[in-house]
């Protein structure tokens, strides 16, 4: 019998773009086996996939999934959850309350009371639950918050992070752009919860701060749609730090333009999502210096997330996978009765449910002229 963890996944069917790159995220470090799926939502298109990706265990809806394989000696130990959002709760239940571990893509759900739910779940279940906020796989990632907390900027003052996307700059009529732009599927927030909550995930992972309270300022420029698709947003963390954080779908000439600034009190930090092999750091009154992927300077933690030498571009899967083979260290650690490294590192329900603060708090400011909201409890 193999040592790879038996994996399930519920959603990314043949036509779903996150589905191949959770995949091949799982494959990466052969860490999985994929031996299951109910990936579609009707029993067609699921058994469709099934079939196409060569399944052994083939399921018409994720309840009944659950069900069988927990039953089953050699059933599924995890599963990968990459459904629109208004789905995560309910397949993650069937799964947690069986201790079967997840692995789910972000934002959380599309609710809070549903995001309250499944923080419930997770504390009755004895599975591990991962969520795939994968730019915090990234290596220069890593060192840049290793850098924060060895207190290389000193005491953090101001942080900037933006994640601005041009691909719904004007009405789109394809499966990725009409579930993200419907509220009863994508949740309230639009832009806000689809790459907003990964700006405000960075800027948390990174600094080691909270958002205590914030000021938000949303939009739909396209007619006619119903969720935000750019968000102007004001930040205070606890501490004292201020920060200011901008998302967009409407930004012609921006693809993936995740970016963040931390600023500190003896120096600052950058670092860009389209070219993160790269982060600059700057202490007070000297010039700039560029830390490079296993490069000269590079720390143990960006090292431990590194694949190959300085130079050879990493990015998007290989942060991915990053994720994958964490939450793997620590489903083995479980299934052995102990507990992972404590250099293993992987976004948890608590970022979760953060996540679902923001995008929360960042509906209610909008919604009174951009008065500044305390996040929910």
């Amino acid at each position: 019998m193999s040592n790879r963890i038996r994996l399930g996944m519920v959603g990314g069917g043949n036509d779903a773009f996150i589905g191949a790159v959770h995949r091949i995220a799982a494959r990466l470090d052969d860490r999985y086996e994929l031996v299951a799926g109910a990936l579609s939502s009707t029993p067609e298109k699921a058994r469709a996939s099934g079939e196409a990706l060569g399944l052994p265990r083939i399921y018409d809806d994720f309840k009944q999934m659950a069900i069988r394989e927990a039953r089953l000696k050699t059933g599924i130990e995890a599963v990968a959850i990459v459904t629109p959002n208004h789905m995560h709760f309910a397949a993650a239940r069937e799964f947690l309350k069986r201790d079967i571990h997840v692995i789910c893509d972000k934002p959380l759900t599309s609710t809070l009371a549903d995001a309250r739910k499944m923080v419930k779940a997770v504390e009755a279940s004895n599975a591990l639950f991962i969520l795939t906020h994968n730019y915090t796989g990234y290596p220069m990632v890593r060192h840049a918050r290793e850098m924060v907390a060895k207190g290389a900027i000193g005491k953090i003052r101001v942080v900037q992070v933006e994640y601005p996307q041009d691909w719904l700059t004007v009405e789109q009529d394809f499966k990725q752009a009409n579930w993200r732009t419907d509220p009863a599927r994508s949740g309230a927030g639009g832009s806000t919860g689809d790459i907003g909550t990964h700006a405000h995930n960075l800027a948390r992972f990174i600094t080691g701060l909270e958002v205590e309270s914030l000021a938000a300022d949303l939009d739909a420029f396209v007619a006619g749609r119903q969720v935000d698709d750019n968000g102007h947003v004001m930040l205070r963390f606890k501490g004292g730090a201020k920060g200011m954080l901008w998302c967009s779908q409407v930004a012609p000439g921006n693809e993936n333009a995740l970016r963040i600034r931390v600023y500190g009190e003896t120096g600052g930090l950058e670092w860009a999502q389209e070219d993160p092999n790269y982060l600059w750091h700057t202490p007070f009154g000297e010039p700039k210096r560029l830390i490079t992927r296993n490069g000269a300077g590079a720390g143990d933690a960006a090292a431990r997330v590194s694949r190959v030498p300085p130079g050879h571009p990493e990015g998007y899967l290989e942060g991915f996978a990053n994720i994958y083979r964490e939450a793997a260290d620590a489903i083995v650690a479980h299934r052995e009765g102990s507990q992972p490294d404590a250099d293993v590192l992987y976004p948890t329900i608590t970022d979760g449910w953060r996540g679902m603060q923001f995008i929360d708090a960042c509906v209610r400011s909008s919604a009174r002229n951009a008065a500044w909201i305390t996040l929910a409890d």
